[in-house]
């Protein structure tokens, strides 16, 4: 099922960066206006990758072997390293990107593969993710360039580090990297070739030896705007960096872009820091790439702010062309993790994208550049992982993305001995639970210190149910609304082996361990050989009014209320009741509530039924 942001027409066609009136009315008639994916259902996205991965070439193949685990686990998307060959070459992990057509292809940078294996394995790899149900999503870096072939004399200047508006003496004539020609490709895929006008600057003069951020001067020549303000201007990263302004820039990198879709087919992207680059560049760029493609080619940026006003001022300014990560909320799950026990969970969601705009919002735990050794390094801490990914996966709002080193695990020495513990066990049965279970009406209990809940109503597909609760502190209980009355739920993750049962209103005391989550599933009452379980959902009734099975067979009714069966309001809003039909029957058929000789009718088409089937749904 799509899931698509509702926008302005301004901000239409700033997300599509159109460039004509025509463009324009092609793309909002096929609906491409948008950062919000075309998913499915309660969609899972794997970042599949950590920072320290060994650099022998085998990730494209492990790919291959696991997509189809990954997708019966509950995954719906994988997003992959840079596939691109970067300046370390089979050693890299791709940040430093040199040659953006070379996936693994060409002897350059001393290696043909990337760190990850070779343009074949990748391009199977995408495949066997296709074949299992999956989306891809590939990891896409236009900020900069590394490795250059050769240097060119350009004249520059100084500029602070804290401020890089603030220029520090005269204008220096300096040797540059800038000059790339990719001889190892031979112009395959591409003629263009880099030269030092397609950059704003460097970090290093190679002929005075100097490590400092030089900014070009030339016509067109400044840092680009809009950027993040932090430093002044942070156009500036590292490496060479791409004037993103120069119209032949732009010009191949929309080529590149639509190179890229039709070589891999691959369906979206994660774009890299993008808080560096022209705010401008992102909506012009997918607005080109989804009109051309007629795909909404699902796109989230790495805008990493722990400031959710930052996060806003970007959604704004692209026009909600992206969606973004959710910076902040990893940070609380950073600080809640380091609390002690002390943190305030009732604050768990403030500030956070999540909250204030869910719609874009990709919820994580920890990433690349968040784990240890790294320059972001803020992990969560393993106890608290648990309740972090109940968090992003059994809610109603945002996208999750699971990251791999606490899927899989994580071992490496870098700045010290770094162990990451694997939580797969516990992912893998919120997963089950957010693909089953987690639907429907939500319903929050964040009004105490310690303990955090909330419910899930379930709908006509999934009408179990599902009830969270988590806490930091010394454990404890909570009272919370179901939505189905007289039920039993029974708690998945081994915590609990007694179940709950809700009152007639559909109210249950739910428990928690200190410092752990529970995860509470109810239970669909089974049928009797020959029965069909009926279930109306969304039956909110009056008093005096009930909900009946009315349908196109004589058991039914034959579409008369008056002869409808009566429902059981047992699990109210859900009425249900398992009715005796003859075998392998198919019919048509609807809920209706009934007072006297009052009906109010199911609305939209006729709910249909199979003869196999033994439960039949509906709802108001």
């Amino acid at each position: 099922m799509s899931r698509l942001s509702s926008v302005t027409g301004r901000q239409l066609i700033a997300a599509a960066g159109v460039r004509s009136a025509t463009a324009f009315c092609l793309l909002a008639a096929t609906g491409l206006l948008t950062g919000q994916p075309a998913t499915a259902e309660n969609g899972v996205m794997m970042q599949y990758f950590h920072w320290y991965l060994p650099a022998d070439g085998s990730l494209w193949r492990q790919v291959q072997e696991e997509a189809a685990d990954l997708a019966k686990a509950g995954f719906t998307a994988l997003w992959l390293p840079p596939a691109t060959k970067a300046a370390g070459g089979g050693f890299d992990v791709g940040y430093g990107i040199y040659d953006l057509y070379d996936l693994g292809e060409f002897d350059q940078k001393g290696s043909v593969r990337t760190k990850y294996g070779t343009r074949d394995e990748y391009l199977a790899a995408i495949g066997k993710v296709h074949d299992a149900g999956m989306e891809v999503y590939a990891d896409v870096v236009l900020n900069h360039k590394g490795g250059a072939d050769a240097t060119e004399r350009v004249r520059a200047v100084r500029v602070a580090r804290d401020d890089r508006n603030v220029e520090l003496g005269d204008d220096v004539w300096i040797d540059v990297w800038t000059r790339f020609d990719f001889p190892g490709r031979g112009g395959a895929y591409s003629d263009f070739k880099w030269r030092w006008f397609h950059f704003d600057g460097v970090d290093w003069a190679q002929d005075l030896e100097e490590s400092s951020i030089f900014k070009f001067r030339g016509t067109g020549k400044d840092w680009d705007r809009p950027v993040d303000t932090e430093n002044g201007n942070y156009d500036y990263l590292l490496y060479a960096d791409i004037d993103l302004n120069h119209p032949e820039v732009i010009a191949e990198l929309e080529s590149w872009g639509e190179w890229y879709l039709a070589e891999t087919g691959v369906d979206g992207f994660r774009l890299d820091a993008v808080k560096h680059i022209d705010y401008d560049f992102f909506g012009d760029w997918l607005g080109h790439l989804r009109g051309v493609t007629g795909e909404n080619l699902f796109t989230v940026a790495e805008f990493w702010s722990y400031d959710v006003g930052a996060l806003h001022h970007y959604i704004s300014a692209t026009g909600g062309a992206v969606s973004l990560f959710d910076a902040p909320l990893h940070a609380n799950f950073h600080q809640a993790s380091r609390s002690g026990g002390q943190y305030d969970m009732r604050r768990l969601l403030d500030r956070t994208l999540m909250k204030e705009n869910p719609v874009l919002a990709v919820t994580l735990v920890d990433n690349h550049d968040t784990q240890p050794c790294q320059a972001l390094e803020s992990p969560v801490e393993d106890w608290f992982k648990p309740l972090a990914y109940a968090v992003i996966l059994l809610r109603g709002e945002g996208y999750p993305n699971v990251f791999y080193a606490d899927y899989y695990g994580a071992r490496y020495e870098d700045c010290r001995d770094v162990e990451i513990r694997s939580h797969r066990a516990i992912i893998d049965r919120l997963l089950e639970a957010r693909r089953d279970h987690a639907y429907g009406r939500q319903i929050d209990y964040f009004d105490h210190a310690d303990l955090l809940g909330w419910t899930r109503h379930g709908d006509a597909d999934h009408p179990n149910g599902l009830a969270v609760l988590l806490s930091d502190g010394p454990g404890g209980t909570k009272w919370m609304d179901t939505g189905r009355g007289g039920a039993i739920f029974r708690e998945i993750t081994g915590q609990f082996a007694t179940p709950v049962a809700t009152n007639q209103w559909g109210w249950g005391e739910f428990p928690v361990h200190g410092g752990s989550l529970s995860v509470w599933v109810g239970e669909v009452p089974p049928t009797d050989p020959g029965e069909i379980l009926f279930v109306c959902a969304e039956g909110h009734t009056r008093p005096g009014q009930n909900v009946y099975a009315v349908g196109s067979i004589a058991e039914l009714g034959a579409w008369d209320p008056e002869g409808a069966v009566l429902l059981s309001p047992e699990s109210y809003p859900v009425w249900q009741g398992a009715i005796e039909l003859p075998p392998g029957a198919s019919f048509e058929w609807k809920c209706v509530k009934r007072q006297g000789s009052q009906v109010v009718w199911q609305l939209g088409p006729n709910n249909l039924h199979a003869g196999s089937e033994s439960v039949a749904r509906g709802s108001f």
